[in-house]
């Protein structure tokens, strides 16, 4: 029975589903298998930590080739990884965060082939043409080791080669910093073919070769990271006449259509309310006080108002005035010598001033925010709120509705209606009996009768 159970199993492995060995073979191919499992590196052995190495390109770069039709290929020297979310033509795989292709508008064909990763433009390549494809600092190898350079390829399908170089910086103007990975898209006039390159961390791009002629430069903060620019996003745009290698700075803001309006109104004590906007404010413009209408609610009386800044003049003025004020109480002090005999006859020790220190050496980064601060002294700082002052304290618990006609927004957009309502908050009970007992400079009934 036993012999039939194997003939039959034998019947079947013929057909193709499994495999009868006799005793001898099955010891050599056991033994086989040993052999080739000790070639394996052992456990334990030296750890990768060298990032995938490009070994070559397809197509070469800086070459025509009028016939092209096939993907472009970058070959690494090992394995490397698609990502947690593979390239599906949405833009967010993780190889679709690291390839920029131009000029195309639309997100191209990314396959992940294990040591080689390739791209094709969605609509097909286009004849007489200059393509740029750079691949961003990002690949990944299997041990996790990532990239830190920028990889470009450059040909053209037909059209001359390209020689130009376009090189700058963008800053972010409204947090006051370099722009860190801003996107950089240059319009080749009059066909708007857009070429695109990222920042560095010192807001400063360097793209080409690119074909000649002349552009339009925009920096764009990426807030999305789709690598595409969008009306929505703060940018920056300058003409680049042909022929020019580098552009002046570009500063990127919001340019909004819409003008500002006011967020919310916070008192900062009796006589002062910071009243913040909805988006950055022209720094150019002067702000009149007489023309603010602040009312007191409900029946609209108005309160005369001393001032209205900005927060950060208005930050600078109040540091001047406690400087004064805290200078002429040292003077006050100094002149009272009668404490320091006091202290003298005591037999107390006078004070000792103290010891004298260098200044400390500047930390490495402190040529590069050199740099930023003579960068931004170029233009005002941008700011979205303004500190309103009046003269007489304003009433605790009662409430009151700002009025700041014609305030416009860094774009030059003036707003149609800016007024927002606030309460100053109540004085507790428990303050104004701690108010009374703290009040020492009262004089008593009948303290000073004899």
């Amino acid at each position: 029975m036993r012999q039939q159970a194997v003939r039959r199993v034998g019947g079947r492995a013929e057909g193709g589903h499994f495999a009868a060995f006799p005793p001898f073979r099955l010891t050599a191919a056991l033994l086989v298998l040993s052999a080739c499992a000790k070639m394996a590196p052992p456990p334990g052995g030296p750890v990768d930590k060298v990032p995938p190495v490009l070994l070559s390109t397809v197509p070469e770069s800086v070459g025509v080739y009028p016939t092209w039709d096939h993907d472009v290929e970058f070959r690494f020297d090992e394995i490397v990884s698609e990502g947690s979310t593979p390239s599906m033509g949405l833009g967010t795989g993780d190889l679709e965060r690291l390839i920029l292709l131009s000029p195309s508008h639309e997100i191209p064909r990314i396959k992940w082939k294990r040591d080689r990763i390739t791209v094709r433009p969605r609509e097909g390549w286009k004849p007489n043409r200059v393509y740029r494809i750079e691949l961003l600092p990002g690949i990944v190898d299997l041990s996790r080791n990532k990239t830190d350079t920028s990889i470009v390829i450059t040909f053209s399908t037909g059209s001359p080669l390209p020689t130009d170089t376009i090189q700058g910086q963008a800053l972010d103007w409204v947090a006051g910093t370099y722009a860190r990975q801003a996107l950089i898209a240059l319009a080749l006039m009059p066909d708007t073919l857009i070429y695109r390159t990222l920042t560095d961390s010192a807001g400063r791009f360097q793209i080409g070769p690119l074909p000649h002629g002349e552009y339009v430069a925009f920096a764009v903060l990426d807030n999305n990271h789709n690598l595409q620019k969008e009306d929505r996003e703060p940018f920056d745009s300058v003409r680049v006449a042909q022929g020019t290698t580098t552009i002046p700075t570009l500063w990127i803001y919001p340019h909004d259509s819409v003008g500002p309006r006011i967020s919310g109104i916070t008192p900062n004590d009796s006589v002062s309310a910071t009243i913040a906007f909805t988006q950055p404010l022209d720094p150019r413009q002067r702000f009149d006080s007489l023309k603010v209408l602040l009312r007191e609610l409900p029946d609209s009386i108005p309160v005369p108002v001393a001032s209205l800044l900005p927060k950060p003049v208005d930050d600078s003025l109040q540091l001047l005035v406690r400087a004064r004020i805290d200078s002429l109480r040292a003077d006050s002090i100094a002149r009272d010598t009668t404490g320091a005999k006091a202290d003298t006859l005591a037999g107390k020790k006078p004070k000792v001033a103290p010891p004298f220190h260098l200044p400390p050496r500047p930390s490495p980064g402190a040529a590069d925010s050199t740099a930023l601060k003579q960068l931004l002294a170029q233009r005002p700082a941008l700011f979205d709120k303004l500190v309103i002052r009046v003269d007489s304290a304003l009433k605790p618990g009662a409430k009151y509705v700002v009025d700041v006609p014609g305030i416009r927004n860094v774009n030059g957009v003036a707003s149609e209606e800016a007024r927002a309502g606030f309460a100053m908050p109540t004085v507790k009970e428990e303050e104004k009996k701690d108010s009374v007992v703290s009040d020492t400079t009262a004089v008593k009934p009948g303290a000073g009768k004899p």
